[in-house]
């Protein structure tokens, strides 16, 4: 039997002269490829910055002291928020994105609020004696 030769077909071998053209890659993938690597970072730092958050949590339960809801709130929302933020950087599923931006902004303002919040009540105390 003999095999069929199309002329459409591409050719098995090259003599290497189409290197360059093989080579070139789109510029919005490269973008994709930079933009997630700068995400992988962030998510990184932020999950540096919770372990910080959580050990303080951790620690302050072991001392047996009140524990702060609101610290307690903002790590389980962030927590998530990063573990979507990955979920979405690595399968590039814009969904995921959108609520790791929206939760990450929620667990950060929840946190400002707790330290604001523990701020204020010894100062609170240092001025009003009951």
């Amino acid at each position: 039997m003999q095999q069929r030769n199309s002329g459409n077909r591409r050719p098995s071998g090259t003599d290497g002269s189409d290197f360059s053209y093989r080579m070139v890659v789109d510029n919005r993938y490269t973008k994709v490829a930079k933009g997630k690597s700068a995400l992988s970072k962030v998510l990184v730092i932020q999950a540096v910055v919770l372990l910080a958050g959580v050990l303080d949590i951790f620690f302050t339960l072991l001392k047996k002291e009140p524990l702060e809801t609101l610290a307690a709130a903002s790590s389980s929302i962030t927590f998530i928020s990063i573990i979507l933020g990955e979920l979405g950087r690595k399968r590039s599923r814009a969904n995921f994105l959108k609520f790791y931006m929206v939760g990450s902004s929620i667990g950060i303002l929840v946190l400002i609020a707790s330290v604001i919040q523990s701020n204020i009540q010894p100062k609170a105390r240092k001025f009003f004696v009951f």
